[in-house]
């Protein structure tokens, strides 16, 4: 059972921990990770009214941050504590945005894992800066297809 509810004030911690599970290694092998500085930039972006808490068989597990825009849709981040990846969690929330407007995000590029999950959903590169590869989905209608 995959759920979402409404990030509040007092998920920071949890988030922050989320984060640094999910995410250090690729993170260290980028920019490296300094705890005091990673924590200090979690501290000033988390925004619970924008932060959605991924809850796996009633147990808090992840984040997912979206942004809705005239344009597109942008997953600004999905993170799944490691022992709950690999079971279809991001999966089924990432295919819960495509929809009828063109879905995009972001991914490291130390982070083939992620790029596999994206291409088997049917997003595809857009940009790539050697660091991050923008990434798209388009509804059928705007792919060239009926």
């Amino acid at each position: 059972m995959i759920g979402l509810r409404p990030a509040v004030p007092a998920d920071a911690d949890f988030c922050y921990l989320v984060h640094r599970a999910a995410m250090k290694a690729y993170v260290e092998a980028v920019w490296g990770w300094v705890e005091a500085d990673q924590r200090a930039l979690h501290d000033r972006g988390f925004d619970p009214s924008h932060t959605h808490i991924i809850s796996i068989d009633g147990q808090d597990a992840g984040l997912l941050i979206v942004e809705h825009t005239p344009e597109h849709v942008y997953v600004g981040r999905i993170e799944i504590r490691p022992e709950h990846q690999g079971r279809g969690a991001g999966s089924h929330l990432i295919g819960e945005l495509l929809r009828d407007r063109p879905v995009e995000l972001d991914v490291l590029a130390v982070n083939p894992r992620a790029h596999a999950l994206y291409r088997r959903l049917g997003f595809h590169d857009v940009r790539d800066d050697g660091i991050r590869t923008r990434m798209r989905w388009s509804p059928r209608t705007e792919r060239g297809h009926p």
